[in-house]
């Protein structure tokens, strides 16, 4: 958080979220008691929204931070993606594939936020706390970059699959699906919930959404492919995407061959 946000709220110029005034109080060391008694009162309105375009505004890599900071509160991360491969997941340059979409992110600011990410990853190493990743078959085909990059990316989910705390499941695009992947969502404990739309991040506290999204997660996580079935899944779609991108580069070739016969 930076010096001038934490002035505004410190002379009632703005009023802080309920992730403000959590991050807030852990790091000035109040009691739990007394941390209950604030966040009581920030939770009379439950339901947050922030813009993206506020976030932009604001600079995305300190939304990073503040991310890592909820993260690194957290002990047990359960998250559903329907659209992406999780940020906690990405290589360079998938992360970097995602902050170039539109509306493009400036090259130095990219570059910054991209990092920040990056930096959030260093929790999965972390053996006292617990990850669980639902992401839809479907993602795994969606491509944002280069095949070679989503086949490398790939690599990088098998990979992070083998640690002892960290729980990757596919969930397949074949037979019978409990709901539909209506947006991606993550669970922080069962303290709190962030959900994302296409224009803006909504924080709920309220105990009947966070049971709706972990009954939600609960589903999803049934009909999931885990360990070895889950590998085979991301290893079959990744030997794919090489062939596409040879296949994709012996054309350009042959074309190119072609202009100068």
């Amino acid at each position: 958080m930076s010096a001038g946000k934490l002035s505004k709220i410190e002379h009632g110029r703005t009023l802080p979220t309920v992730q403000d005034i959590e991050l807030i109080l852990g790091a000035i060391g109040v009691s739990e008691a007394v941390k209950s008694e604030f966040l009581t009162t920030a939770r009379a309105e439950v339901t947050e929204a922030t813009a993206w375009r506020l976030l932009r505004r604001m600079g995305p890599w300190k939304h990073q931070h503040t991310i890592k900071a909820i993260e690194a509160t957290t002990v047990r991360l359960r998250l559903f993606q329907g659209q992406l491969l999780p940020g906690l997941l990405q290589t360079p340059e998938y992360a970097t594939a995602v902050f170039s979409l539109p509306p493009a992110l400036p090259e130095a600011t990219r570059a910054r936020t991209v990092a920040a990410r990056l930096a959030r990853q260093a929790a999965l190493y972390d053996s006292g706390r617990q990850f669980h990743f639902l992401v839809c078959e479907h993602v795994l085909r969606w491509l944002i970059c280069p095949p070679a990059v989503m086949a490398l990316q790939l690599d990088r989910l098998v990979s992070l699959s083998r640690l002892p705390n960290v729980r990757i499941g596919i969930v397949p695009h074949k037979g019978l699906m409990p709901d539909f992947p209506m947006n991606c969502f993550s669970l922080h404990d069962d303290r709190l919930v962030i959900t994302e739309t296409f224009h803006a991040e909504y924080t709920t506290r309220d105990p009947k959404d966070i049971s709706t999204y972990a009954e939600t997660f609960d589903r999803f996580a049934e009909v999931a492919l885990y360990g070895a079935a889950m590998r085979d899944v991301a290893e079959e779609i990744r030997d794919e995407l090489f062939r596409e991108q040879e296949t994709g580069w012996s054309s350009t070739v042959l074309r190119q061959d072609d202009s100068f016969s």
